[in-house]
């Protein structure tokens, strides 16, 4: 079976958002924000020096890799897409490229990806990777600084522009070349096959780069497969919007739509609106009757632990599959 066979046929992901945003939390000096968890740095345009500082506390001592791929089996779910690094720059394996990652800058300095490679390997569980290949706040010519406001917050750009305001002299390729490209290098070399790899917020990127970088996925892991948020028309499969539910049949394409249990990707402490076991069936019925994957989201806390009511539901979703 190839694996584009196989992910029409997968129908049911877990995508886990889990990065130093948990730590906060949603919440910054007192003040908690609305919108998603893991653009906290930017909704509080919290510097780096102190948004870095972050990864001293960051010991998630109950982070257990097989436990998360025991539930997403359970749960009846046939891949997982992990964020290897998110729009914070934050590694979550050991990265020779840059030392702001989770064997490096913590405590904990056990590499993640590892273990949770090695999980889904004995389990049977395919694997993919999440990795922001523009925004990348942790860097001076991290990209998005021509895509103005966002909709996180009156003061929340898609760039770094509290520690790096000066927007026109940011040069996105030095980011491409330097971080960019040798990370990517770095989980499709180091950790076993990869099913899929999962870009996001494509802005600045050029043509010609999205061309680059889907090479690169293809010399190293031929048949890793390449969403679309690749940029410029480029990918394997279409990654829907967030939480978007179509309502056509999709035929022979590859489509998938990513989507939160409740209304964040990254842990929010104080996020409680989380779907039912019944809504997430009828969406994941509705996707799947019209040959969509549905991707569902889950953010483990500070601790390593995943929330208890999205393992609760899920596992009752699991019980009905």
């Amino acid at each position: 079976m190839t694996n584009k066979e196989w992910f029409k046929q997968a129908k049911f992901g877990m995508m886990i958002h889990w990065g130093l945003y948990c730590l906060p939390a949603g919440e910054w000096k007192g003040e908690r924000m609305e919108d998603i968890g893991e653009w906290c740095q930017q909704f509080f345009r919290i510097p780096n020096r102190e948004y870095h500082a972050l990864a001293k506390a960051f010991n998630p001592v109950l982070f257990d890799a097989e436990e998360w791929v025991r539930l997403a089996k359970d749960a009846g779910m046939n891949y997982i897409v992990f964020t290897a690094k998110h729009h914070e720059g934050f590694c979550m394996y050991k990265s020779d490229v840059s030392p702001f990652n989770i064997v490096d800058a913590t405590p904990f300095k056990r590499d993640v990806l590892r273990e949770l490679s090695d999980a889904c390997k004995k389990h049977g569980m395919k694997l993919g990777l999440y990795y922001s290949q523009e925004l990348d706040w942790s860097e001076k010519n991290g990209g998005g600084y021509t895509s103005g406001k966002t909709w996180c917050g009156d003061k929340a750009y898609w760039t770094n522009n509290w520690d790096f305001p000066e927007d026109d002299k940011k040069d996105f390729s030095e980011c491409f070349e330097n971080k960019i490209k040798p990370q990517v290098k770095e989980i499709l070399t180091q950790y076993g096959e990869i099913a899929l790899i999962w870009f996001d917020t494509p802005g600045v990127i050029t043509p010609e780069q999205s061309d680059e970088l889907y090479q690169m996925v293809k010399t190293y892991q031929p048949n890793c497969l390449v969403n679309s948020r690749i940029g410029n028309g480029r990918g394997d499969y279409t990654s829907a919007g967030d939480n978007e539910i179509p309502d056509d049949d999709k035929g022979d394409m590859l489509f998938e739509t990513p989507a939160t249990l409740n209304d964040t990707w990254g842990y929010k402490s104080f996020d409680n609106n989380w779907k039912d076991a019944d809504t997430v069936i009828r969406i994941k019925n509705h996707l799947n009757d019209r040959g969509i994957n549905y991707l569902l989201n889950v953010g483990p806390d500070y601790l390593g632990r995943i929330p208890a009511p999205a393992e609760k539901i899920l596992r009752e979703v699991g019980k009905r599959k």
